[in-house]
């Protein structure tokens, strides 16, 4: 069942290049546009360099958006790579009542410490152990949105798992796909948050 989005909702993406996020980005924005909504998904580069920070952003609404540019405070904050942890602000321009999603190793409890926090909700997983058991790769972009979609509601997770398997089965062999679906499941499963 899809959660009904009542009012715009803006999404921060912190990454490295190669990482995958403006695929993300772009894959959150599809499973939303599925499901109706209205949608904007755009990055922002600065020198393309694999590995180089990036961020990626998108705009989720259930009615036309009439803005452009980046977004200035997050519903949202995705960060695909932890070492970004305290190196780049993730934490700033979070709106209060938003929640961080971070891929790491550590604890809910640990990663509050690295943060600054005002009420703002986290959440965190291990995705690269996840998509390194789902499909071999060290991509942790696909069970980041199986995390979206269990913490944030955005978007439904059967919706998220078609759409997964109709942009990559362009692209990837079956083999590929498949593990990418297993890796937004277990995601959806695995992630805490408080």
């Amino acid at each position: 069942m899809e959660k009904v989005i009542e009012r715009m909702m803006e999404v921060r993406w912190h990454s490295r290049a190669g990482q995958g996020a403006v695929t993300a980005a772009e894959t959150l924005a599809a499973t939303a546009l599925r499901e109706g909504k209205h949608v904007q998904a755009f990055p922002e580069f600065g020198p393309e360099r694999m590995g180089a920070p990036l961020r990626a952003f998108n705009r989720i609404s259930p009615r036309p958006i009439r803005i452009h540019g980046v977004v200035e405070e997050a519903n949202v904050v995705i960060v695909v790579d932890s070492s970004l942890l305290g190196a780049v602000p993730v934490d700033a321009n979070v709106a209060p009542d938003g929640v961080i999603l971070s891929n790491t190793t550590k604890s809910v409890a640990e990663v509050r410490r690295i943060l600054t926090l005002n009420g703002q909700k986290l959440a965190c997983l291990d995705a690269t152990q996840i998509a390194v058991d789902c499909f071999g790769m060290q991509k942790p972009n696909t069970p980041m949105l199986g995390a979206i979609a269990r913490v944030t509601g955005l978007v439904a997770l059967d919706t998220l798992l078609v759409e997964v398997e109709e942009i990559f089965s362009k692209k990837f062999p079956p083999k590929v796909v498949e593990g990418n679906i297993k890796a937004v499941q277990r995601a959806y499963q695995e992630v805490s948050y408080e």
